[in-house]
C-alpha cells in the first residue's frame, strides 16, 4: 500500500487588506517532503498521524509539500498555483498510489480561485482516476463546496473549537480511507446547509452535547463520520454558511437524513448558542471589580481570523480610564520588537505600539516602557502541537499595564506562551488576549471568568452586519427564517 500525503492551506479573510504571499507562508510553515521530521504544528500534525498509521500497516509513505500560512487576505495567485502544482507534480511522480490524504483548511481563497480546496481535489482526482481513495482533513471553519464533496471519497473536519482534536480526526480519516481501499466500506457523503452564520463554542453547552452525540453516531448503523462545518464568517464566497457533513457506508439517503437531523438540532439551538459579547467599558468594569484574573478576548483582532493583531482600541480605553494590573497581547509589532531588542532587557524607553496596519488597527499608542524579558524563538502550545511566536517581548508600561509584543503575527493559544517569559498569570486582574476561542482550553482553568469583547477591528462579531457581496443567500441571524422559500 502506497499513501501520498501533503498539506496546503490558509484561512482567507476576503475583507482583509493583508495579502497572503510567499513570505507569509514561509513565516508560518513551508516544508518540502520533511514535515514529519519536524515538530508538529496544527496542520502538519495530520501528516505525522498518517505516516505512523501507514507504517504500522507496513505501507509506504510518499510525503510532499506541507505549506500553511497565518490567516490574512487573498492568497497571491502565483503562490497558490505554485504550491498546488508542486503537490501535483509530486503526485504524478509517485504513481501508482493507493490513497491520497490531504491536510487542508477549507476556507482558502486565492486570486482567481474562490475554492482552492475544491480546485486541488479536482486536479488530484484527474491524476489518480476514479478508483483511488482520496481523503481530506479540514478545519471546522470551512466552506464546504460541491467540488470538494464530488472529488473526495471522505472529508473529516475538526469537531472541537478550540481545535484540540486535530490528531484524533486525522486518525479517523485514515481509518475510513484504509477501509475504503480494502473494500470494507464504500464511503458516500451528504451535505446539509444550515443557513446560519455564527461562532459555535464546543467546550460549553449546548454544543458540548451536540459534539458528543456526533461522535456517538459514528461507527454504528452505517455512519462513518459526522462533521459540523461552522463556516468562516469573513470569507465572502458563495457557500460561506454553516453545514453538516455526514459520511456513510454506501447509503446516501441515510447520510442525508443524519445530516438533516443534526442540522435541525443546531438550528433549534440558534438563540442559545449565539455568543454573548461585552462592550469595552463593560469588560473593563468587570476586570476592575475582580476577582482576577478575568480573561477577556479581543475577538475582532484575532490573527487567526485574518486580523492584523495590532489594534489598540482596548489599550487606548484602558489608558483613558487609568486601568492597571492588566496584561495585554499579543501585539504584532516587529518594529517595536526591534527597538526593544536593541535597548535590551532592563532598559526603559519610549515606544510606539500598534495601530500600524490601517483603520481596523486604531491609532498608534506612545508609551514609556521597561523591557522585562526578551525571548527569541518563543512558542506556545496549541492542542497536540506547538506554534511559533518569533521573538516575544514582555513590556511593563509606566501606566501599570503590561504588554507582550511578537515579531510573528499570531493569536494567543495558551498561557505557556506568557509564562515562558517569566510572567505569572495570577498576578494580574485582567488578561486581554487577541484571540476568538483558541485561548479557551488553556486559559479557562486559570480564569475567574472569561469574556468576549466586541471591540472594533477587522473581524467584528456582528454576524448580521457582515457586508457580503458574493455570498447572497439568506442566513440567520440576518434573516429570522432563511429556510422559508
Amino acid at each position: 500500500m502506497k499513501v501520498f500525503i501533503a498539506c496546503l492551506g490558509t484561512e482567507t479573510n476576503t475583507f482583509s487588506s493583508l495579502p497572503t504571499g510567499m513570505q507569509t507562508f514561509e513565516d508560518t510553515m513551508v516544508y518540502r517532503g520533511d514535515a514529519t521530521s519536524r515538530p508538529a504544528t496544527t496542520f502538519s500534525l495530520p501528516l505525522h498521524v498518517w505516516r505512523r498509521a501507514t507504517e504500522e500497516q507496513q505501507g509506504q509513505v510518499v510525503e510532499s509539500l506541507a505549506a500553511f500560512a497565518q490567516p490574512a487576505g487573498l492568497t497571491v495567485r502565483t503562490v497558490y498555483e505554485g504550491f498546488r502544482d508542486e503537490i501535483l507534480a509530486d503526485l504524478r511522480a509517485a504513481l501508482p498510489v493507493d490513497i491520497v490524504l490531504l491536510s487542508m483548511h477549507g476556507a482558502m481563497t486565492a486570486e482567481g480561485y474562490d475554492d482552492c480546496e475544491g480546485d486541488l481535489l479536482a486536479r488530484v482526482r484527474e491524476i489518480v482516476g476514479p478508483d483511488i481513495v482520496i481523503g481530506g482533513e479540514l478545519d471546522l471553519h470551512c466552506s464546504i463546496t460541491p467540488e470538494m464533496v464530488e472529488n473526495a471519497d471522505a472529508l473529516v473536519l475538526f469537531k472541537e473549537y478550540p481545535h484540540v482534536d486535530v490528531g484524533e480526526r486525522a486518525g479517523e480519516l485514515f481509518r475510513i480511507c484504509l477501509a475504503a481501499h480494502q473494500k470494507q466500506v464504500r464511503p458516500v457523503m451528504a451535505l446539509h446547509d444550515c443557513r446560519m452564520i455564527n461562532m459555535w463554542r464546543t467546550p460549553v453547552e449546548p454544543m458540548r452535547s451536540v459534539v458528543a452525540d456526533m461522535k456517538a453516531a459514528e461507527g454504528g448503523d452505517g455512519i462513518l463520520s459526522v462533521s459540523f462545518a461552522h463556516g468562516f464568517p469573513w470569507q465572502d464566497v458563495p457557500r460561506t454558511s454553516a453545514k453538516v457533513l455526514v459520511v456513510a457506508d454506501g447509503d446516501a439517503e441515510h447520510a442525508s437524513e443524519t445530516a438533516r437531523g443534526f442540522g435541525r438540532r443546531i438550528w433549534e439551538l440558534r438563540h442559545e448558542t449565539l455568543q454573548e459579547t461585552f462592550g469595552i467599558d463593560e469588560a473593563l468594569d468587570l476586570i476592575e471589580a475582580g476577582p482576577g484574573p478575568v480573561v477577556a478576548a479581543d475577538v475582532a483582532d484575532n490573527a487567526g481570523g485574518g486580523a492584523p493583531s495590532d489594534s489598540t482600541f482596548i489599550l487606548t480605553r484602558m489608558l483613558e480610564r487609568g486601568t492597571s494590573g492588566v496584561l495585554s497581547g499579543y501585539y504584532w509589532d516587529p518594529v517595536a520588537v526591534r527597538f526593544c531588542e536593541e535597548a535590551g532587557e532592563g532598559a526603559t524607553l519610549a515606544v510606539r505600539i500598534g495601530g500600524k496596519c490601517g483603520p481596523d488597527s486604531g491609532d498608534p499608542v506612545d508609551l514609556t516602557v521597561t523591557v522585562k524579558r526578551i525571548l527569541h524563538g518563543a512558542r506556545q502550545t496549541f492542542g497536540d502541537a506547538s506554534m511559533g511566536m518569533g521573538t516575544a517581548i514582555w513590556l511593563a508600561a509606566e501606566s501599570g499595564i503590561d504588554l507582550i509584543l511578537t515579531s510573528t503575527r499570531t493569536q494567543v493559544f495558551h498561557p505557556d506562551g506568557m509564562t515562558a517569559l517569566g510572567i505569572r498569570i495570577a498576578d494580574y486582574r485582567g488578561i486581554i488576549v487577541k484571540s476568538t476561542q483558541h485561548f479557551y482550553a488553556g486559559f479557562a482553568p486559570v480564569a475567574s471568568k472569561v469574556l468576549y469583547v466586541a471591540a472594533p477591528g477587522a473581524i467584528p462579531p456582528d454576524f448580521a452586519a457582515i457586508p457580503y457581496g458574493r455570498f447572497d443567500e439568506p442566513y440567520w441571524p440576518r434573516v429570522e427564517d432563511p429556510h422559508r422559500d
